[in-house]
């Protein structure tokens, strides 16, 4: 299980498949409640295979969770079921704005 704390968390990718389609909108969204929060994180669109070395959480569709891990093993990767109700992007503004710990297992649904 990886676990990240909310002040060390600066770079979260939105990842996808290849395209970009839902998961960039998706990762639109979360920049504007990031910015909106007034949160130093910076969220970045990124294909599953190219998510950065210095990315400290992904947030991928379920079925894409195991190569982002795979991908980015540093990295928190917090998976989600429904682009247009996605629990795990909720999740994570929860934690960062609470100060609390991030981790695999909190993802998901």
């Amino acid at each position: 299980m990886t676990v990240k704390q909310a002040e060390d968390v600066h770079l979260v990718a939105f990842a996808c498949e290849a395209g970009m389609g839902s998961s960039l909108i998706g990762a639109n969204q979360l920049k504007k409640r990031v910015k909106d929060a007034g949160l130093a994180v910076q969220v970045i669109h990124s294909p599953v295979n190219q998510i950065p070395t210095n990315t400290d959480v992904v947030i991928a569709h379920e079925g894409l969770a195991a190569r982002a891990r795979s991908a980015a093993p540093q990295a928190v990767v917090l998976s989600f079921r429904n682009f247009l109700n996605n629990p795990a992007s909720d999740l994570l503004m929860k934690r960062l704005q609470a100060g609390q710990s991030i981790s695999d297992e909190a993802g998901g649904g």
